[in-house]
């Protein structure tokens, strides 16, 4: 598939994966994916300047890039897509001097 996305995985767990989404050098989401048995479930959030068409190019090249590439048998992918501004990446430790989020 022919695509200006490509993905950079932040952690993978038995049977989930969470990525970057990137296009050159601008990060424009993530995307969460979790493995059921015959299903698989996405979550999305992407920047709020994508158009439908980008966005529906983004969801093709996750199934094809990242669902298909881990070889299971699924039935069906489920992707739920939330398309607004990054607020940035908040933790339940203490950052000195920036409110309590990591970056923003």
């Amino acid at each position: 598939m022919n695509s200006n996305f490509y993905f950079e995985r932040e952690c993978r767990t038995p049977s989930s994966e969470c990525y970057t989404i990137l296009s050159g050098e601008d990060a424009l989401g993530r995307v969460d994916i979790h493995f059921a048995e015959t299903v698989v479930h996405a979550t999305m959030s992407i920047a709020e300047s994508l158009t439908d068409e980008e966005i529906q190019d983004l969801v093709d090249t996750v199934d094809e890039e990242l669902v298909n590439s881990v070889g299971i048998n699924r039935q069906e992918v489920i992707v739920h897509v939330h398309q607004g501004r990054d607020l940035g990446v908040y933790s339940t430790r203490s950052f000195q001097g920036n409110g309590g989020h990591a970056h923003g």
